[in-house]
């Protein structure tokens, strides 16, 4: 699993002209995976992202984490986090699950920020043609990939 995690001060994702999810300050997450990922290695990934100290204290040092700031988080899946550029000019994206190995995961992902921040996250529609709109806080990005743990 590989997750792009981005501070923001809002974020959104729009399919065909719809907003399907909107948060304020938190986590815009895109998330992707692959082939050997299994659901029981989510919890710890969840958790993490949850507990991770990347928004600022009263002083100005990320010392606090999004469920400190009590802040919203915003799920996208994307699949092109497994792209493989070694070769030629087109992408690769053998990697990349396929649905029927992806959509599980992505539903767990979910399910367990949504359990561990009791409270709802919003989210993107699998493998549809979305619009992600963000405000970067900072910028603080952060690449997590469960390979290289």
């Amino acid at each position: 699993m590989k997750m792009v995690i981005q501070r923001v001060k809002h974020a959104s994702v729009t399919v065909d002209g719809n907003i399907t999810g909107k948060i304020g300050a938190g986590l815009l997450i895109l998330v992707g995976y692959t082939h050997t990922d299994i659901q029981t290695d989510i919890e710890k990934w969840v958790r993490k992202v949850i507990q991770m100290r990347i928004f600022n204290d009263e002083q100005g040092k990320m010392n606090l984490s999004v469920q400190d700031i009590n802040g919203d988080i915003l799920i996208v899946s994307q699949f092109t986090l497994y792209a493989d550029t070694r070769k030629g000019n087109r992408p690769s994206y053998v990697n990349a699950a396929p649905p029927e190995i992806a959509i599980p995961l992505y539903e767990k992902t979910i399910e367990l920020f949504e359990k561990n921040l009791n409270k709802l996250v919003s989210k993107g529609i699998f493998g549809a043609d979305m619009k992600v709109e963000l405000l970067n806080d900072g910028p603080v990005t952060i690449l997590l990939d469960t390979d290289n743990s």
